[in-house]
């Protein structure tokens, strides 16, 4: 019996090519037309994809003449949690490029969150982040997952978008500084 070594020597030489076709490319800084897009850059060069980082505050009101989250249900025994467990808000809430409610307004954020923890106050958040500034103007991005509000971090996943943002996947980082604070979203997206 003889064997070919060439087979052997074909095969790796098509995993090098494949290997070096989906090389990552060195992250490119934003052109500073958008100072909430941090970063974007190339995932791989065959497919055309790309991760961009925006970094949004949320606003959330809910108190005086115009909030912007209203409870609409709560269980019957949510008036007595201490976690709100039961309790469903819907909101829509500015999207900013700073903490302060009047720094440039690039986008809402609709959807709900409701009370889901018996013992911690952990909300189920479900919402698009529908963005109104230039090129990514009728665009959005929609998140769902878990929020443990009393930790410095949380973590939800992009699970889709539409627009420029279609076929979308990866995930967000919440940060609340202080009670009163908008909350920082850190917006961690690949895309189209």
């Amino acid at each position: 019996m003889v064997t070919c070594k060439c087979t052997t020597f074909s095969s790796l030489l098509l995993l090098l090519f494949l290997l070096s076709a989906a090389n990552l490319v060195p992250a490119t800084s934003s052109d500073g037309a958008y100072s909430y897009l941090l970063s974007s850059k190339p995932v791989s060069h065959t497919t055309g994809e790309k991760q961009s980082h925006f970094r949004f505050y949320w606003h959330d009101i809910f108190t005086g003449p115009n909030p912007t989250s209203v409870r609409v249900a709560e269980a019957p025994g949510t008036k007595n949690s201490s976690t709100f467990f039961g309790a469903v808000v819907m909101i829509d809430d500015a999207l900013t490029i700073g903490p302060d409610l009047n720094t440039k307004l690039v986008g809402r954020a609709q959807g709900l969150y409701a009370g889901a923890g018996l013992k911690k106050i952990e909300f189920l958040m479900a919402m698009n982040f529908v963005l109104t500034d230039g090129i990514y103007n009728g665009s959005t991005i929609a998140i769902i997952g878990h929020n443990e509000v009393l930790n410095e971090v949380r973590e939800m996943s992009i699970v889709g978008g539409t627009g420029l943002f279609r076929l979308s996947r990866g995930y967000v980082q919440a940060r609340t500084f202080a009670n009163n604070d908008p909350v920082e979203y850190n917006v961690f997206i690949n895309h189209y």
